[in-house]
């Protein structure tokens, strides 16, 4: 399927959410959406997914067939979770053996009896995805799946997802948490300043650790053999609009990195394993030192921002 020349904003006179968004989509493929928090990330996939009608341009060549979970299912419903999910089978002709089929690959079957405002999150999560996958979708989008799920399904879904693609089905999705990183030939595409841009499908596989020009003692980070480099890269490939987005957001991750406790951020000047690459130009390398404790919780936020990251090998 192919997006041209899209636009969509949510009011007549508002600003635009997403301008001039032009995207193939082909069949087998597995798309990751990133950016910060209310770029237009949902409304994107809303758009993919036909629940949104852009206000310029068109979306050609959708599946018939569509599945969609939401960020958030909605749990306020009068329904069991057998209820639920056998009326939606009904309304899509869809036969009870494959309800059956994707509860119990999801873990779902001790749920069925329980009402869907009684869910935990990482249960309705459960409930949004068989919903989602009932009908053998020809199109699939997927927004925050792995928010709040088991370690079991979290696991398991992203070998699910290639399932799905290599049958034919054309995924999309939004992950914070970057669970599908390591699928192969992931397609990448970052939402920034209304715009859709192509991001790199991988990163180089190793990149030279960057030498502070004036390294001095912090007493907050300690001593080096108690801390873990993580080197965040970001990268664009648009032409028109790399030297703004990388300016741009190579301030904001400098102000994220050093408002948080005990980091100390040291910018290389661009040097390092990005300039072997295509489009080289594009890319800012940083090398962030944090306390081995604290490792996790910034990685995750830099995730969470649409940031590349990559940890040193120890």
């Amino acid at each position: 399927m192919r997006l041209e020349s899209v636009a969509f904003r949510y009011h007549r006179r508002g600003p635009w959410v997403l301008k001039d968004v032009t995207l193939t989509l082909p069949a087998g493929t597995v798309t990751e959406v990133t950016g910060r928090n209310g770029a237009g990330k949902s409304t994107l996939l809303r758009l993919i997914a036909g629940l949104r009608r852009p206000h310029k341009g068109a979306v050609h060549d959708r599946p018939t067939r569509v599945g969609y979970a939401p960020e958030r299912f909605p749990v306020d419903q009068p329904f069991e979770v057998r209820s639920y999910l056998n009326h939606m089978s009904a309304m899509r002709g869809v036969p009870p053996s494959s309800v059956s089929a994707w509860t119990e690959r999801l873990g779902l079957e001790h749920l069925l009896n329980v009402r869907l405002p009684e869910l935990s999150k990482g249960s309705a999560q459960k409930v949004g995805l068989v919903q989602a996958l009932m009908d053998e979708p020809g199109l699939l989008i997927l927004d925050e799946p792995f928010a709040g799920l088991d370690a079991a399904t979290r696991d398991s879904l992203p070998s699910l997802i290639a399932e799905l693609a290599a049958g034919g089905t054309t995924v999309v999705i939004s992950d914070h948490q970057r669970t599908i990183e390591k699928l192969p030939e992931l397609g990448r595409i970052r939402v920034a300043n209304a715009e859709v841009v192509h991001l790199p499908s991988a990163l180089p596989t190793s990149t030279p650790p960057a030498t502070p020009r004036s390294p001095e003692p912090t007493p907050a980070v300690g001593p080096p053999h108690q801390a873990e480099p993580t080197t965040a890269t970001r990268a664009t490939e648009h032409p028109e609009h790399s030297g703004r987005i990388a300016a741009a957001e190579g301030t904001e991750l400098r102000e994220h990195i050093r408002a948080a406790e005990g980091v100390r951020a040291l910018d290389d000047g661009g040097s390092g394993g990005a300039h072997g690459r295509e489009g080289a130009a594009a890319w800012t390398v940083l090398t962030v030192i944090v306390r081995e404790d604290e490792a996790d919780a910034v990685e995750s936020r830099l995730r969470a921002e649409g940031h590349d990251v990559r940890r040193a090998e120890k």
